[in-house]
């Protein structure tokens, strides 16, 4: 069962063992997943297509919306993939900003797509299962690392343009706090890239929907500050069904 935090009153910043001010030549990314899709679109392994949100998760996750904007430091800069469901959450979040930052876009970065199966994208799950047959798979993403699907991108390949993005982004914003709203392999993929390991560890992490993985760049080296942190709300009996489900479906990139 996925577990979340009970709402409290806390310093959101306070995990930070450094204080919560940036220090000095640090660049730090918060990455954080998009909102639950609707329960049509968890039928099928979506991976790049851009499906929608659910309408029912864009309500009942609006105290998960606030406090993500909490955790934010003021005056970080704000992008997202273009695909709606980030979009959407990139939105839902910054509403809850403060000042005129609620009222601003997110400046949408197309490097940080979710991993696209090219033919297989929106093939129902079991006629993928069917698909894979006689490729390399993975235990927690279905194909391997390496495995290119017809038409479609390896996670090797996801992993490259995330981690050019990221750098690119660095470059043009040193020294600044970006939040990019993306996807779970993406986000996967930027910690491989960040920590230096390859595709194939980094496909072992879990990244729930709603949760932030934070990357810092310092000196032209790359680190990871925290993975899969949750922001602290009650999830309704629903959506934690269907939190439960990505997760499961997770095992291929159907539910990014």
């Amino acid at each position: 069962m996925i577990q979340t935090p009970s709402p409290v009153e806390h310093d959101p910043q306070a995990s930070f063992l450094d204080g919560p001010g940036l220090p000095s030549g640090v660049t730090r990314f918060w990455l954080v997943r998009h909102g639950v899709v609707t329960a049509q679109a968890r039928q099928t392994m979506y991976g790049s297509l851009d499906v929608p949100l659910c309408q029912d998760s864009l309500r009942d996750h609006e105290p998960a919306f606030r406090d993500l904007a909490q955790r934010v430091p003021e005056g970080a800069l704000w992008f997202s993939s273009p695909l709606q469901r980030a979009h959407l959450t990139a939105r839902a979040i910054m509403k809850h900003r403060p000042g005129a930052e609620a009222d601003k876009e997110p400046a949408l970065v197309p490097g940080v797509i979710e991993q696209s199966i090219g033919a297989w994208n929106g093939l129902p799950h079991e006629d993928f299962a069917e698909a894979i047959k006689g490729r390399s798979t993975h235990p927690f993403w279905g194909l391997g690392p390496l495995e290119r699907p017809p038409g479609g991108e390896s996670m090797a390949d996801v992993e490259q343009r995330v981690g050019l993005a990221l750098s690119e982004l660095a470059d043009a914003h040193p020294g600044r706090d970006m939040v990019v709203v993306s996807h779970g392999g993406a986000i996967r993929m930027a910690l491989a890239f960040a920590l230096g390991i390859g595709t194939e560890p980094a496909l072992r992490f879990t990244i729930q929907n709603l949760s932030i993985s934070i990357v810092e760049r310092i000196g032209g080296q790359w680190r990871v500050v925290g993975v899969n942190i949750m922001p602290a709300f009650e999830v309704p009996q629903w959506a934690n069904l269907a939190m439960q489900a990505e997760t499961v479906a997770a095992q291929g990139p159907a539910a990014e």
